[in-house]
């Protein structure tokens, strides 16, 4: 074999690696449907986090949701408590996954 299509190949086995990774499902980080979501919110055992930013949480919020823009999560990990589950939201579902990932290494099971 080539040594240029060996380089090649593996240079495209290493992206599809990366970005299978990246789209798997990370361990203790679970999706949660919009109807189970409903019937979760009643539950005061529970923390919901609204990780989008202050300008998009606040023109549409849904009760019961605490924003804590992604960008500051990190910083703020300390207002959760770790015996709780925390459900994480946001527009698109990007921002919620990452979040839950900062929140996972953190210890915390979490729902995105």
């Amino acid at each position: 074999m080539d040594s240029g299509v060996m380089i090649n190949t593996l240079l495209i086995l290493f992206i599809l690696w990366i970005v299978f990774r990246r789209f798997l499902p990370m361990q203790g980080v679970k999706q949660i449907t919009t109807a189970d979501l409903k019937s979760e919110l009643k539950n005061i055992d529970k923390q919901f986090i609204d990780v989008r930013t202050p300008y998009e949480f606040r023109s549409r919020r849904i009760k019961g949701f605490k924003n804590i823009p992604l960008s500051n999560l990190p910083h703020q990990t300390n207002q959760l408590s770790k015996d709780k589950e925390v459900f994480v939201i946001c527009q698109s579902g990007m921002r919620s996954l990452k979040a839950s990932k900062v929140l996972n290494k953190g210890g915390m099971n979490t729902w995105h």
